[in-house]
């Protein structure tokens, strides 16, 4: 017989095979009923194996374990097309949660496991299809780990929240999917109340989650330190939990080998913690690098000493010592540790005025560049400049001037001279001193004087100046510097294309192309540069800095191509939207006139022969789209709809969006909704939501990992219209197309739950071919859109409806709540006045009720029962009845303003003899504001007062 985890592989391969219609073409796997029992079968097999990814993962390939958990996650009842990190796993059925966990976890450990070096299999005689068939699971797995990369961070932040869970899970075992399989009903209730499945206990789950977390992040601490403190942490977690309940309790193995390992690496010790913490201390660490010949951390620790100055002089003195001794006994790799700790001691006797050691000056002897370098290097993060005092600063300063006037090398002497903390500590005066100094020791040296950095003051040769001149060259943001950084370059060598000197240095292709056919050298590498470095200050929102470069370089190209002095005049009207956007135009400032009549301007010159003198001018699509962006903002909507060329309409998608949008918008306002220009926006945003038919998604309702291509069906990608609609910040515009995508969403014929949306009557309430629209697409859209919204206005109580309706439609009721309450929050100062009625509407009542209810907060269900324009006293009277309610119960009851409730209350408490809970509601009942005598003024007052302190109740629970 095969071996269990064998046998997944055989289910899901049977159950995965595409089939072949009448046609004789290939179609996805039928989602029939053999299909899903090899899939059930798959994931009971894996079931008795009790999950264990140690075991699954040695077996299994990754494409085979990805549709297994995929298998697990959908049958679990995750919400499809949910981003697991949206998700509140404290409000999830208990396998459900599990099963999000297991795939987060299983996520992680893959990309681990991915980065490990994997010894080669030595191949067989070649056979063509296994071949064939190892080639393409190569690329399905490399596809698959592409896509996990990708959502690594949320995977982490899944698993972080993970350890917040102070509760037991439960993971599916063989008897609840034989359950699941005969009525899905009826489990579904049953593990909601966490009775079924095997039982995981918190700190075991904490205790797994803890070593995978500290497994990712040991793998990002090679670049990241402070990521390398979370992994240490981790780990010791890890061997807490083990070593508190023991590893033979864990349903999850942990190699504790493998812990010990990663521990050792991460500097946490196996024993005690006062141990530990003792091996913090500066000598321990020490006395462990030499024991261990960790000398590129013993160098490290001598110098973050030289900055606090713990270390005493005999002990610094004693570890140079041994490694004098060490050395001459034949380890010839211990002599540049050596002069490297002899560099530190010798700064660190400098600044606290010790004489320096003649052991410095034998090893100074034949200094080199690398030694230089690294004596630089330690002088610079042995001084805070500016902390320290000029007395420390004289110190410093005086040693390396002494140091220069010892050196015969005038490279060297010149890497001295030209280094930033050399220039920092001496003045002008000093350094001509020094220059002096220098003539009179050495006559034949002539050395100009000028007063400025020293690289003009000794002459080098070509390389290092060149070297220098370079790194100047890519910090420098002063055009006028660039200019003559470039002119001393283009003096020393006219072989090379100083453009290419950082990679970093990024111009748009069309603009490029242009550029670099500039004949002359200097103005090419000059016009590039400048451009390049503009780019880059906009893109950081350095503008001031920007719009010098981009003054210069319009100066520049001016002289000599009136094409690219239109692409910086286009660049500089980029640059000035984002100027104002970012700066007047937060707090409301309308744009100057001059700035719209320039976007008017630009837009226009985009009309096909407009400018005929200039053709084949270079333009960015984003300029036109940050202009009509920027036009939708500040309402120019009558420019839009009847002033833009039509040419312009019908050669610009972003163009005609906007017109279409402005066009929507100008008509909302009215007495009558139009229709007319909505369906136009309708069929265009339509079209670019549907996919062609060979990409169309699965039968099997699956959200696969492998995205699909866009389509290219409408006037732009769905990407490229989100990105647009994310420059908007107009609330009536943003309230549009938000609209419109949510009528599409709900337009699905499977939907189940509606969303809400403002102004949602005006679209069409039907598509012609529904099977074309990429629905998972839309939701995605919708949840992004939303998103976007809100950090716009946080306030906007139909957007936070919205946001509501979604965590509803996916099953997150907590979430749900929170953004119902906000909503009602925010438009009634936190419910001090009424909640107006097109906010809290009958539907938004009763989904509020719904979430109460599948939280089990039935008597809240009772209360809001109330608020409905009819009061629904079968649902309430139902709720009462539950005896496991989760919240607080009778001290709920002086919000209930209903008498038939609360006599029906009464009666239920004396049925049950619950004597404390009736006296409760009689008090209730006898309150005089709720006699039925009562002028209706009064009553409505009285449940005025009550919906207010209920809802800020409610309110202080759920935010």
């Amino acid at each position: 017989d095969p071996p269990p985890v064998q046998l997944i592989v055989q289910f899901l391969e049977q159950a995965s095979k595409p089939s072949v219609n009448e046609q004789n073409q290939v179609q996805p796997p039928p989602d029939n009923k053999r299909n899903r029992i090899l899939k059930l079968l798959a994931l009971k097999v894996a079931a008795h194996l009790k999950w264990d990814l140690d075991v699954l993962e040695k077996s299994l390939s990754v494409p085979v374990l990805n549709m297994l958990l995929n298998e697990l996650l959908c049958i679990s009842k995750v919400p499809p097309g949910t981003k697991h990190v949206d998700v509140d796993l404290s409000s999830l059925p208990p396998t459900t949660a599990m099963a999000i966990l297991l795939y987060n976890r299983w996520a992680i450990r893959t990309i681990v496991q991915s980065s490990f070096p994997v010894k080669q299999v030595k191949p067989g005689p070649p056979q063509l299809n296994v071949m064939n068939q190892m080639q393409q699971e190569k690329e399905l797995t490399e596809n698959i780990l592409k896509v996990l990369k990708e959502q690594a961070a949320d995977s982490i932040l899944v698993l972080e929240g993970a350890l917040k869970l102070n509760k037991d899970l439960y993971v599916h075992t063989i008897r609840t999917l034989d359950l699941l399989a005969v009525e899905p009903g009826m489990v579904n209730g049953e593990t909601e109340s966490s009775t079924a499945g095997l039982k995981i206990s918190a700190e075991e789950i904490q205790c797994q989650v803890c070593y995978d977390l500290g497994a990712i992040y040991f793998q990002q601490g090679s670049t990241n330190a402070a990521v390398h403190e979370n992994a240490k942490e981790k780990f010791f977690r890890t061997k807490e939990l083990i070593a508190k309940n023991g590893s033979s309790s864990l349903h999850f193995t942990i190699d504790e080998e493998r812990l010990a390992g990663y521990c050792q690496a991460c500097g946490v010790l196996t024993s005690s913690s006062d141990d530990a913490s003792q091996q913090a201390t500066p000598y321990s660490q020490i006395h462990s690098c030499m024991k261990s010949g960790n000398y590129q951390d013993l160098v490290k620790i001598f110098l973050e000493d030289n900055l606090t100055l713990s270390l005493p002089v005999q002990f610094r003195q004693s570890v140079l010592r041994e490694l004098f001794q060490k050395a001459q006994q034949g380890n010839d790799a211990l002599d540049e540790v050596c002069f490297k700790v002899c560099v530190c001691n010798t700064v660190c006797d400098v600044l606290q005025g010790r004489t320096i050691d003649i052991q410095f000056c034998q090893l100074f002897l034949k200094p080199s560049k690398e030694k230089i370098d690294f004596l630089l290097e330690v002088c610079s993060r042995s001084i805070n400049l500016e902390n320290a005092s000029e007395a420390l600063k004289r110190k410093m300063a005086a040693f390396l001037k002494n140091l220069c006037l010892g050196l015969e090398d005038l490279q060297l002497v010149f890497m001295i001279s030209s280094h930033e903390l050399f220039i920092k500590l001496l003045k002008d005066d000093e350094r001509k001193l020094l220059i002096d100094q220098m003539r009179k020791r050495s006559p034949r040296i002539n050395l100009c004087t000028k007063p400025v950095t020293s690289f003009y003051d000794i002459p080098a040769s070509a390389s290092v100046n060149i070297g220098q001149l370079e790194h100047q060259l890519i910090l420098s943001v002063d055009p006028w510097r660039i200019r003559q950084i470039l002119i001393e370059l283009h003096g020393m060598t006219s072989e090379r294309q100083f453009w290419t000197v950082s990679n970093k240095w990024e111009v748009p292709n069309v603009y490029g192309n242009v550029i670099l056919g500039i004949k002359d050298n200097l103005t090419r590498d000059l016009v590039y540069i400048l451009m390049a470095k503009g780019l880059h200050c906009c893109a950081i929102k350095d503008f001031v800095h920007a719009k010098q470069l981009f003054a210069a370089c319009l100066e520049l190209v001016t002289e000599f191509s009136p094409k690219l002095r239109q692409v910086m005049l286009n660049e500089m009207l980029l640059l000035d939207i984002y100027t104002h956007e970012a700066g007047a135009g937060v707090s409301g400032e309308r744009p100057p006139s001059d700035l719209i009549s320039r976007v008017r301007g630009y837009l226009e010159m985009r009309v096909p022969g407009k400018m005929p003198f200039l053709p084949d001018i270079p333009l960015r699509q984003v300029i036109a789209e940050e202009c009509v962006a920027f036009l939708l903002n500040w309402r120019e909507n009558e420019y839009l709809t009847m002033q833009v060329p039509l040419p312009l309409v019908q050669t610009n998608p972003y163009v005609k969006l906007g017109q279409l949008l402005a066009a929507t918008c100008k008509e909302l306002p009215g007495p009558k909704e139009s229709r007319r220009t909505a369906k136009d926006l309708w069929e265009v945003v339509v079209q670019i939501c549907s996919v062609s038919n060979q990409h169309k998604r699965g039968n099997d309702g699956r959200v696969s990992l492998i995205k699909h291509r866009e389509s290219t069906l409408g006037i732009m990608y769905r990407s490229e219209l989100l990105s647009f609609i994310k420059k908007l910040r107009e609330p009536l515009v943003l309230t549009t197309i938000l609209s419109l995508f949510v009528k599409l969403h709900n337009v699905r014929e499977d939907i189940v739950n509606d969303i809400a949306a403002e102004h949602i009557s005006i679209w069409p309430s039907s598509i012609p071919n529904l099977q074309s629209v990429d629905f998972e697409a839309v939701a995605v859209t919708v949840k992004e859109l939303v998103s976007y919204a809100l950090t716009i206005n946080a306030n906007n109580h139909f957007w936070l409806i919205i946001q509501a309706d979604i965590y509803f439609a996916t099953n997150q009721y907590s979430a749900a709540l929170h953004y119902y309450l906000q909503a009602g929050a925010v438009c009634s100062d936190f419910f001090n006045k009424m909640v107006p009625p097109d906010v809290y509407t009958d539907q938004v009542i009763k989904r509020m009720i719904k979430c109460c209810s599948l939280l089990n907060c039935h008597t809240q269900v009772a209360i809001l029962c109330q608020f409905l324009r009819e009061v629904d006293y079968k649902t309430a009277f139902k709720a009462l009845q539950e005896q496991n309610s989760h919240d607080a119960m009778d001290s709920y009851y002086e919000y209930i303003w209903d008498v038939t409730i609360l006599e029906y209350l009464t009666y239920l408490h004396h049925k049950r003899g619950e004597t404390d809970k009736r006296q409760i509601a009689i008090k209730a009942i006898g309150q005089t504001e709720l006699n039925a005598s009562n002028p209706e003024e009064v009553l409505q007052l009285a449940a005025q007062r009550r919906k207010k302190k209920f809802l800020q109740a409610m309110a202080k629970l759920y935010f």
